[in-house]
């Protein structure tokens, strides 16, 4: 599949210190500075009430709409850069590179979707071949064992085994798939699109939600911006194919809902108003039943878990 998982230190390396802004592109907005060096004594003195108090700057609730726990992952990853550094940084230059190269935790994933791999109108499933060296190297050594166990079942022709072997690469995030006629084993990544709720597949609008995705991403490669994992261990991150944002489209089109119970950024608000006021998509409909509405009724009901 030649799909490639990367990290990166920021798209924009300017002077970020010290609000992460989630806007529709990761970025570390510029704060203006002063020559005396002031953001570099805010970011000394942030960082030394982080270590002794435990607690991030009081404006950061401002400016993120991330967990108090995914901010409090952030300053302790740049405290620690911060003692690991060879000299403090003394110029604001120094410091954005700092917080730049500390808030690595952001991912950038380069996928190819494959259609059947899409679930619903918010979210698919990508493989990421461990050819890679990037990913070859985190791969468990117990799936190792299992991959050669595997096909040592199948050279004996003791397909029985070998199918069971395959279940358990599978349950441990894993799937062996074909390659021009290799085969190959691959680490299965589920990706959460970030601010948006499509209607579920049994839901009103859930399977044109559903086609709309696989036609802005279906057998395309995609990027990935990834912020952080679910409480279902899914890759929350902003969408692009072929330079175009793919929340925006679907909101726009109105295929999803804004999901403001974890994203605030006004321009996803807007998207959605902009789509009601024309009644497209699942909009035309006078009073659209509500996809998080849906699933708590689903799970009170004693219906199958949706998320």
């Amino acid at each position: 599949m030649g799909n490639i998982l990367k990290c990166f230190k920021g798209d924009e390396e300017e002077d970020h210190y010290p609000y992460y802004h989630p806007g529709s592109r990761p970025h570390y907005p510029q704060q203006q500075q002063q020559a005396d060096g002031h953001g570099v004594a805010s970011l000394a003195h942030d960082l030394l009430n982080f270590e002794s108090a435990s607690m991030v700057p009081e404006g950061l609730r401002q400016h993120v709409t991330a967990s108090k726990k995914a901010q409090i992952k952030w300053y302790q990853n740049m405290l620690e850069a911060y003692k690991n550094a060879r000299t403090p940084p003394r110029t604001p230059e120094e410091a954005a590179q700092l917080v730049v190269s500390a808030l690595n935790w952001i991912q950038r994933a380069d996928l190819e979707v494959n259609n059947q791999n899409i679930g619903d109108g918010d979210g698919f499933t990508a493989y990421v071949a461990t050819t890679d060296p990037r990913e070859s190297g985190n791969v468990p050594i117990e799936v190792h064992e299992m991959v050669i166990a595997r096909t040592e079942a199948r050279n004996r022709r003791d397909y029985k085994s070998a199918d069971a072997l395959q279940s358990s690469i599978k349950e441990a995030g894993y799937k062996i798939i074909v390659c021009s006629d290799e085969e190959i084993l691959a680490r299965k990544y589920r990706i959460r699109m970030r601010g948006i709720d499509a209607p579920e597949l049994k839901m009103t609008y859930g399977k044109e939600s559903k086609s709309a995705l696989v036609k802005l991403i279906g057998g395309k490669r995609t990027t990935i911006h990834v912020y952080e994992q679910d409480q279902f261990d899914r890759y929350v991150g902003d969408v692009y194919c072929n330079c175009v944002f793919i929340q925006e489209k679907m909101l726009k089109n109105g295929h999803a809902w804004h999901f403001t119970t974890y994203d605030k950024r006004p321009e996803f608000a807007k998207w959605e108003r902009e789509a009601r006021a024309a009644q497209r998509g699942l909009f035309a409909s006078l009073n659209p039943e509500k996809p998080w509405d849906w699933r708590r009724e689903q799970r009170s009901g004693g219906g199958i878990q949706v998320y």
